[in-house]
């Protein structure tokens, strides 16, 4: 191997490190909680419907109220220092979607979804986006004419997350529980119920694992999105006033050790 070549693979493992060791550091500040993350909300039209479009138009900060309010009273269970996890501000609505993730799902070309994804929030951040640490592209749709919504994601690596949701005042606080889900997936939550049942997984998906009896569940644990209320049957939480953070969510955002 030519010395050419071989400074060409050190420049580039440097370069991989470099890009890694970044990576983890923000990570890491983001959630070390010695200050409110800022997340910034971008509307977009989903459907390019009229409906969601005037939606849109009369949304205000206040619709993610119940978000904030969510987060610091949980951080207070968990007896946080920080009082005020999270800090919503609104970003402008947008007129561009954000890159689709690909149907079949392969590696490559996840990787290469999730490149484009990242090079896209952050060049909206850049463009027109205020100051924030996490990004949350929220896809308004009719609901009389999709009833059923694309899945929502959320990535630790970039800070983002897309929410595909209702452009409907009845199904705001659901709206809010997606949002949070997703939120919590960019500071390291996983997902805790069965990926093809959307069963919770006990016990990490219950929001009180140690309850005797066990089942019936009276909360939701945000990570599993739904009450238990037998081995095989979850109720569909439709706002956060029946939602928990759990203790292996909390240890996976760093509130408890």
């Amino acid at each position: 191997m030519s010395n050419f070549k071989k400074l060409r693979i050190l420049i580039l493992l440097s370069v991989l490190f470099l890009v890694a060791a970044g990576s983890w550091l923000t990570q890491w500040r983001t959630t070390s909680w010695e200050k409110p993350l800022v997340v910034a909300i971008y509307p977009i039209n989903g459907d390019g419907s009229e409906k969601s479009a005037a939606y849109i138009e009369n949304l205000s900060l206040e619709e993610f109220d119940d978000i904030e309010a969510f987060f610091r009273d949980e951080a207070e269970q968990f007896q946080l220092a920080l009082k005020q996890p999270v800090d919503i501000v609104m970003g402008p609505v947008l007129n561009e979607h954000p890159p689709a993730p690909p149907k079949d799902r392969n590696m490559l070309g996840v990787v290469w979804w999730s490149l484009k994804m990242r090079l896209w929030a952050k060049s909206v951040a850049n463009d027109v986006g205020p100051p924030a640490h996490i990004q949350i592209f929220v896809l308004y749709n009719d609901p009389n004419v999709s009833q059923r919504l694309a899945h929502s994601l959320g990535l630790q690596k970039g800070l983002l997350g897309v929410v595909h949701a209702f452009a409907s005042s009845r199904q705001a606080a659901g709206n809010n529980v997606v949002i949070a889900h997703e939120l919590l997936h960019t500071v390291g939550a996983s997902d805790k119920y069965d990926l093809h049942t959307n069963q919770p997984l006990y016990p990490a998906g219950y929001a009180e694992p140690d309850k005797e009896p066990a089942l019936p569940q009276e909360f939701a644990e945000l990570m599993a999105g739904r009450i238990p209320l037998s081995q095989d049957e979850a109720r569909q939480v439709r706002d956060l006033g029946l939602v928990m953070i759990g203790e292996y969510s909390a240890r996976e955002i760093r509130w408890i050790e």
